[in-house]
């Protein structure tokens, strides 16, 4: 018996032995191919980059991958006691192999003769998550067991815990269990419930195929296994797993929670991400980018241009419906594509169903018109809600027939739609009233920049960025038109001309040899006033004075001159098109001239990221643009002093460590810019007196409707036949430039005809920003009511400045008429800026004064407006 003892001992330990040998030769084999000790201790999780508004709000999110990293310390403990109970009961016992585990793969692989239980413990699971496949080998198995107990060497549990919830793939591209929770829930972690703490704590074992949304009767199945498990392992009470088993499938699946739909500006940030990281490393980096953009200021853009457009596309009339479902009479009818329109009405089931194969757009959501009444419709939506659309809704909807020509008016909601129509509709923003809609034709864009630093502060490239992701406000480059005649003027400033200087509003008739015909620039309106001062022809945008302000100065000096505004000299033309507005340039490049005029003459550039943080907010990056910053110039000896620090060496952005922003340069002098605000200024306000017959209006004199005298400044901009319609103005700190057309550049805006209702019947529009307009389509009608109803909520909460007078400007009192000094105190004067030395020196005579005052009688009837 002690010979078969001593035999069966020296075979277990040569087994041992040779059992030994066979896991270390393993061992070494695959040694080379097991992760470092640094990847283990600085494991990356791929995580989407979410982009948020500057105060926190967010608005896109990048990477197809979803992973909201959590600490352990977040993650409730009922989670942790599921996920051990259900994966590994005896996780903080093991080294990371579980004999007992293997034993038991062992032995099922010996009854079945198949891989069906792998035994692996919750740290090979995720040594197989990073490093391996799924796939059921030797190979693969031997690998993971290594990787797990080396990973034990490295880490400790809990690290192994925390890297596992965050990691472990849980479906519909979810990975983690904080992307989970939301993904199914709409939840953090901290507000799920058992049941849906279980739900969760099953996917890791089949997170395709057992996850609540795809298939929830296994998912139930699956809940009860480890409500089971947390039951045996006393976790829980049997009133708990009762209670937990029994609720029914709460789950649905979210999206990120998105508080602002902001893609065009979304779209721009996450390009320059990718430009400075990649896109791989951009979009799984976790990164948290913060926009210049806030919340409202956005918010309150893209609400502007799209009213502007509906108030555009109503003025012109209505277009039809999207197309026919069924038709009352005559029956048995054809569809315009030969398909049968029937004459029995659709179930609202039925529609619902074939509404919600229509995307939404903006404000714009698909309808069935169910009912039509005397002036008023019934419509369903594809939530399956009805709403009453009252005649204040449908009357605006004349018949469309070229953009210059509209039809007969509507009396009665029938002659506008039938029932079984498919049409668009949109909720008020005033009154939260419904009305029919349409998708707008015309195209927009909107920028809004801080004139101090050229932060963005609001950006929108068009109606919908999911119907067109081309961003008009940084890729169309569109003709100016009038927009481009404060820079012009401005040139003419720079050399010698003052804001009074006269110059003969008069037509232009020159022959072109080249051509073989005629030039003849004309006013619009084709109105000409003679001699008229600089202030008052760009105030009325005098086409023929911004002519012969181009031929006074020159062309190459004119060009150069625009360049330091940021406008490039290859989309400046050599000829003198340039003073009408020919150059073709984008609205953030407008924008950002206009910039340099507010913020005194200094070249900042537009940027979109104010701060940029790691995925568990560590500080990354913080932007420090050049500024607008004339105090700096007087305080360079403190920046000397106290130095200037880069941006890395400053993780908290303490202020006081970096005192002082970097000086941008100033390209034209304060006083130039100053002149230039005072011309757009009274481009708004208008000047002189009514009642002495003096007054004149200027092209954006619907801005007064800001109620803003002193602070607004704005010019208009129209191309030949309305193509591209524009309006740029700005506040102490806020610059903000609109365009309008069609995104084919042959197309013009076109005109209306009068229609009563929109004005007198409509209390939800107005005659000055709305779409009660008529005639021909401009700047002032098309572009500006957009920058109104943007400044009228962007600067809501800003006080009204008056403009600081910069040194060496001096205001003398000069003649109306000619610009010159006048010893008059009485409404043929006023008082003008210049810039000291180039102020008048010669008097008027008495013989070139104009008065053009009316009788006593006429004159008591007016109300006197002086401005």
């Amino acid at each position: 018996m002690s010979k078969w003892l001593k035999y069966l001992i020296s075979v277990f330990a040569l087994g041992s032995v040779l059992g030994v040998g066979a896991i270390a030769g393993v061992y070494f084999y695959i040694r080379p191919e097991l992760p470092s000790v640094e990847i283990l201790k600085d494991v990356k999780l791929q995580t989407p980059m979410q982009i948020y508004t500057r105060d926190g709000r967010l608005i896109s999110q990048y990477g197809v991958k979803r992973r909201i990293p959590v600490t352990l310390e977040e993650v409730p403990q009922q989670l942790i006691d599921a996920i051990l109970a259900t994966e590994d009961s005896r996780f903080y016992e093991h080294p990371g192999i579980d004999p007992i585990g293997i034993i038991r793969a062992a032995f099922n692989l010996m009854v079945t003769g198949r891989l069906s239980q792998g035994g692996s413990t919750l740290t090979m699971q995720l040594a197989r998550g990073f490093f391996l496949t799924r796939d059921k080998t030797f190979v693969r198995k031997l690998k993971e067991i290594f990787i797990a107990w080396h990973m034990e060497r490295v880490l400790t549990k809990d690290e192994i815990l925390s890297l596992y919830i965050n990691k472990v793939e849980l479906g519909h591209r979810s990975f983690g269990f904080g992307a989970a929770a939301q993904v199914y829930y709409g939840k953090s972690l901290d507000e799920l419930n058992l049941a849906q703490i279980a739900t969760l704590a099953g996917l890791p074992k089949a997170p395709s195929t057992m996850n609540p949304i795809s298939r929830p009767e296994r998912s139930v199945d699956r809940r009860r296994v480890v409500l089971g498990r947390m039951l045996s392992e006393k976790f829980i009470t049997r009133a708990q797993y009762e209670s937990a088993a029994n609720e029914p499938v709460s789950a649905a699946l979210h999206g990120a929670e998105i508080e602002l739909d902001a893609p065009y500006l979304a779209d721009v940030i996450y390009n320059e991400m990718v430009s400075i990281y990649g896109k791989e490393e951009a979009e799984t980096g976790g990164y948290k980018v913060y926009a210049t953009a806030d919340y409202e200021s956005q918010k309150a853009a893209i609400a502007a241009l799209r009213q502007n457009l509906h108030d555009y596309d109503e003025r012109h009339g209505y277009r039809g419906i999207i197309g026919q479902l069924w038709r009352k009479s005559p029956p048995s009818e054809e569809a315009d594509d030969g398909s049968f329109i029937p004459d029995m009405a659709w179930s609202e089931q039925k529609i619902v169903s074939h509404l919600k194969g229509f995307s939404n757009y903006g404000p714009l959501r698909p309808a069935v018109v169910t009912n039509v009444f005397e002036q008023a419709i019934t419509v369903i939506d594809k939530s399956g809600a009805f709403h009453r659309i009252e005649w204040d809704g449908l009357a605006w909807a004349r018949p469309y027939i070229t953009d210059t020509r509209q039809g007969t008016p509507p009396e009665t909601a029938s002659d506008i739609l039938q029932e079984g129509a498919l049409i668009w509709i949109r909720q008020r923003d005033e009154d939260d009233r419904w009305q029919l809609s349409q998708f707008p034709e015309a195209s927009s864009a909107l920028v809004a920049l801080d004139p101090n630093n050229g932060a963005v502060r609001a950006l929108v490239g068009g109606y919908s960025f999911y119907q067109s992701q081309f961003n008009r406000a940084t890729q169309a480059k569109r003709q100016v038109g009038s927009n481009i005649k404060p820079f012009l003027y401005s040139a003419a400033l720079e050399q010698g001309h003052t804001i009074a200087s006269v110059i003969n509003d008069a037509p232009i008739n020159q022959w072109d040899r080249s051509s073989g015909r005629a030039w003849r620039p004309a006013n619009s309106p084709a109105v000409y006033d003679g001699p008229i001062r600089m202030r008052i022809a760009l105030g009325k945008s005098k086409n023929v004075v911004a002519v012969r302000l181009l031929r006074a100065v020159g062309i190459d000096n004119v060009r150069n001159h625009l360049r330091k505004f940021g406008f490039q000299m290859e989309d400046l033309p050599r000829d003198e098109s340039l003073s009408l507005g020919s150059a073709s340039i984008t609205p953030i490049e407008v924008a950002n001239g206009f910039v340099t005029i507010a913020n005194g003459g200094y070249a900042v550039s537009p940027h979109f990221i104010e701060r940029i943080e790691g995925q568990y907010g560590e500080y990354v990056w913080h932007a420090n643009p050049l500024t607008a910053c004339p105090v700096c110039e007087q305080t360079e000896g403190l920046t000397a002093q106290l130095g200037q620090p880069e941006v890395g060496d400053n993780p908290n952005n303490d202020e006081h460590l970096n005192p002082l922003p970097p000086q941008a340069e100033q390209v034209v002098s304060s006083q130039n810019m100053f002149l230039v605000s005072e011309m757009l200024r009274t481009a708004i306000t208008g000047s002189g007196s009514v009642r002495n017959k003096t007054y004149w209006r200027g092209t954006g004199w619907r801005a007064n409707s800001l109620i803003r005298r002193k602070d607004l400044a704005g010019k208009t901009g129209t191309t030949n036949d309305s193509k591209d319609t524009w309006f740029s103005g700005f506040a102490p700190d806020l610059v903000a430039t609109v365009w309008v057309g069609f995104d084919d550049p042959s197309r013009s805006l076109g005109r209306t005809a009068a229609y009563p209702y929109l004005i007198n019947n409509n209390p939800h529009k107005t005659t000055i920003i709305g779409n009660a307009m008529q005639g021909g389509e401009d700047g002032a009608k098309a572009a500006q009511p957009a920058w109104i109803r943007y400044m009228q909520k962007a600067l809501a909460d800003s006080p009204e400045m008056s403009k600081a007078i910069p040194e060496n400007i001096v205001s003398v009192r000069i003649d109306r008429g000619t610009g010159k000094l006048t010893g008059r105190t009485d409404h043929t004067s006023k008082f003008e800026y210049f810039i000291t030395g180039t102020e008048p020196v010669e008097w008027v005579a008495e013989h070139e004064i104009i008065d053009e005052t009316q009788d006593e009688e006429q004159k008591n009837a007016l109300e006197d407006e002086i401005f």
